[in-house]
């Protein structure tokens, strides 16, 4: 395989334009019953006869409630709906947008499967989703760790199923993402795109949640010994592009993928050879072959800062360098300080 190039953001690359998603659909609360209460009628007992409990008549509302059918019924209605689904699959009768995201299959299929490693193998647990805009493009930056980019799809979770207008989170990609087979197709569906400054704009300007980390395979790729230690975040493209949007700029942290996979050395010559950027030596991996690759049960806090506004700047601010690498540097510190401070806050690894 040749070398792995990682696409600056910068970088200037056509794509389509995305297309606007409807509003998540959320099923209704149930309604508490009221006016449960019935007159029973005064009922006097026959002339030599012992009154009993049959005697007094009882009224509709007071006969006890029927077993609710429902349940046969949303069985019903969830394998008609699956077989909808597979219809729709097998004759190609569904969308995708340019950018090859397909948003059926992510709600159906992807997020079902991401859910429970979630939910129940990290826990995580999410602060300051508010900060998050219910419409409109916005720009959600976050450090990168871990050996493997699961910190990303985990993102697009929390943000999906907490969100309380349920956004989906189109995450900008390095090309490497793009060469590997059946992980470049699933990548597609699940709406990331190639990390470059057109596709992040377009993304942008139809109102749609973006989510990029700077820090590239320097900071996911970096040894155990360094964790929660921001690499450089480059040259400061994603201001850029959220200055052109004019879109807001919401920093966000994430603990504890850092330990999911403990990178204690990098294979560089086998790294070279297969076409990677690195090669990561872990205390399971390759030392237990398949199993190695099995993360660590860590209990990770996902926490959205407070926005950063850019609507306020002039069309030329893009071009500044100086107010571009001054925002950088405000977006990287606020990542690091809630790094810091959810760390203090944590009080063990797995628990």
């Amino acid at each position: 395989m040749a070398d792995a190039k990682v696409i600056p953001f910068d970088d200037d690359r056509s794509r389509g334009s995305a297309v606007q998603r409807p509003p998540r659909r959320r099923s209704a609360g149930s309604r508490r019953k009221s006016g449960e209460s019935a007159l029973v009628r005064e009922v006097q007992p026959l002339p030599g006869r012992a009154f009993a409990q049959d005697d007094v008549p009882v009224t509709r509302e007071e006969q006890p409630p029927q077993r609710p059918q429902d349940d046969d019924g949303g069985l019903e209605r969830r394998i008609a709906s699956g077989l909808s689904f597979l219809r729709r699959r097998l004759t190609g009768d569904y969308e995708v947008d340019d950018f090859g995201y397909d948003e059926e299959l992510t709600d159906q299929v992807l997020m079902s499967l991401l859910r429970p490693v979630y939910e129940k193998y990290f826990r995580v647990e999410v602060k300051g989703v508010e900060n998050i805009p219910t419409e409109g493009g916005a720009l959600i930056v976050a450090n990168h760790s871990g050996t493997l980019p699961l910190d990303g799809l985990m993102m697009q979770v929390a943000v999906h199923d907490h969100h309380p207008t349920g956004r989906h989170l189109r995450l900008l990609a390095a090309d490497l993402v793009f060469m590997l087979p059946v992980v470049n197709e699933l990548a597609r569906k699940l709406g990331h795109t190639l990390a470059c400054a057109e596709d992040a704009e377009r993304l942008l300007g139809q109102g749609e949640l973006v989510g990029v980390m700077p820090e590239g395979f320097k900071g996911i790729g970096k040894p155990f010994s360094e964790r929660y230690k921001l690499q450089r975040f480059g040259r400061g493209g994603f201001v850029s592009t959220a200055l052109r949007q004019g879109a807001p700029i919401i920093p966000c942290s994430i603990v504890g993928a850092e330990e999911i996979y403990p990178m204690i050395g990098n294979a560089k010559t086998l790294a070279r050879l297969l076409g990677f950027p690195y090669f990561p030596l872990t205390p399971t991996f390759p030392w237990l072959g398949p199993l190695g690759a099995i993360p660590l049960p860590t209990k990770w806090t996902i926490q959205f800062g407070e926005p950063i506004p850019t609507d306020g700047y002039p069309p030329e601010a893009a071009e500044d360098p100086m107010l571009m690498f001054n925002l950088t540097d405000q977006v990287r510190e606020q990542i690091q300080h809630t790094l810091y401070k959810l760390l203090v806050q944590r009080r063990s690894v797995f628990f």
